[in-house]
């Protein structure tokens, strides 16, 4: 379908009379688009924009349309538009089981089918049996897996990465960069990626675009 995926259209983002952004592009289901530029170019600020929880200190215009609907004015919960960051954000008072069952949508209901779902997500990103565990009992990369699905659980249509390998060392990077690509192909989402590093350009393929 050609208005299926992400659809930026006209985005265009001033602070202070100074354009940060200005970008017309479609990113398509499973495809990645990646925006790259230095400290304060605005890349973290589209996002924002796409999300909906750009600050009123900004002056934006242009449409977000998703899969065939503009979402440019619908409040950030409506948008079925998934966000990782470069903290993990796991809440530390839940465990592992417990902060997946936060992502899962209210339609999977009762105990046994919530943790049939869970269980199965932990299966699928390698951590089969964690969910009982403490989060900081984990590793770096494991928390950036159980971040990643609790996401996934929630059934966004699109998937915004805010530097979220960076914390990572080399090793787990390229693991949880594959892993994070495969999902989204897998669920056809179309993702948009903030970076400084080159090599999660590499890694996500497709096209780039440049801020500053």
């Amino acid at each position: 379908m050609p208005d299926s995926g992400l659809i930026l259209d006209g985005v265009v983002i001033r602070r202070d009379g100074r354009t940060l952004v200005d970008i017309s592009d479609r990113v398509a289901p499973g495809e990645v688009l990646t925006v790259m530029g230095p400290s304060g170019s605005g890349k973290s600020t589209l996002l924002s924009y796409v999300i909906g929880t750009l600050d009123t200190a900004f002056e934006a215009k242009g449409r977000v349309i998703l899969n065939g609907s503009d979402i440019t004015d619908l409040v950030p919960e409506q948008r079925q538009v998934g966000i990782l960051f470069q903290d993990e954000l796991l809440f530390p008072h839940l465990s592992v089981g417990e902060n997946l069952a936060f992502g899962l949508r209210a339609s999977v209901k009762g105990r046994a089918a919530r943790r049939e779902k869970i269980d199965a997500a932990l299966e699928d990103i390698g951590l089969a049996g964690f969910a009982d565990r403490d989060p900081e009992t984990l590793s770096g990369g494991q928390k950036a897996r159980v971040a990643l699905m609790r996401m996934l659980l929630s059934g966004p249509r699109a998937l915004l990465l805010d530097e979220p390998f960076s914390r990572l060392d080399t090793e787990r990077r390229d693991q949880i960069r594959t892993l994070v690509f495969d999902q989204a192909r897998a669920k056809g989402l179309p993702v948009l990626l903030v970076t400084h590093d080159h090599a999660d350009a590499d890694a996500a393929g497709g096209r780039l675009y440049q801020l500053g």
